[in-house]
């Protein structure tokens, strides 16, 4: 029987550069997806905030459906949906059938199911700012993209980052979702070592204890980000 440091290593029998490999995919996938996932929350909130009405609405609607059914089923129904919708347009311009990057296609199916978490928390941010800094903007002539970027944003950071730090851990795992895809992740990774060695429990507490180590260094990274932050923060 082999032992761990054989299982996981880096021998010719050892699982360890494909793990790793795995690792490098479930962080391409989670800071991909976070960063859609932050554009995307960002526009809906705006559009919650200070859009027409139908455009309210529909971001409403989006931000409910994204919050209402369950991500497995999302992401599967995105994943497929879109892989079809893109084949049938290609085919409607006179192309092939086209092969999507399953990391490209996981960041990008990720991202919309998180820009409707990130919205909530966007939008949160924003209503929190006083009325009164952001009349006083007017007052000096500050409008549109101007106001957003030099009152908007620098306030409503301090106030967002806590709830988007939990969103981002909440992404790592979330990323082990698009396993059932057949993206090469962490999670898919050990799930096809597991199989093949029939080390089921050596390889899932391995890949836990990836998850673990993102999960505290992450912590550590968004308490730094939130101290520095704070410190141009009013104090109450």
């Amino acid at each position: 029987m082999q032992s761990y440091f054989e299982l996981v290593g880096f021998g010719a029998q050892g699982w360890g550069p494909a793990l790793l490999k795995g690792l490098w995919v479930t962080l391409q996938i989670s800071v991909g997806a976070f960063l859609v996932g932050m554009l995307i929350g960002l526009a809906v909130a705006m559009g919650k905030l200070n859009g027409p009405r139908p455009v309210a609405q529909l971001m409403r609607g989006y931000t409910t459906l994204c919050r209402a059914v369950p991500e497995l089923l999302l992401i599967l129904l995105l994943y497929y949906v879109g892989s079809m919708g893109l084949n049938q347009l290609f085919a409607w311009l006179g192309h092939g059938d086209v092969k999507l990057n399953g990391t490209v296609v996981a960041i990008a199916v990720l991202g919309l199911v998180q820009g409707a978490y990130a919205s909530e928390i966007f939008r949160g941010a924003i209503q929190a700012i006083p009325h009164g800094q952001i009349e006083a903007a007017r007052a000096f002539g500050m409008n549109g993209f101007s106001l957003f970027r030099r009152v908007t944003l620098p306030i409503m950071a301090p106030n967002a980052l806590a709830g988007m730090a939990n969103l981002w851990v909440n992404l790592i795992k979330d990323s082990a979702l698009i396993s059932v895809v057949g993206t090469n992740e962490l999670l898919f990774t050990a799930k096809q070592a597991a199989g093949s060695t029939r080390s089921y429990l050596t390889f899932y507490l391995t890949a836990a204890a990836f998850y673990y180590l993102l999960t505290v260094l992450s912590n550590l990274f968004s308490g730094w980000l939130e101290r520095r932050f704070r410190r141009w923060a009013p104090s109450v």
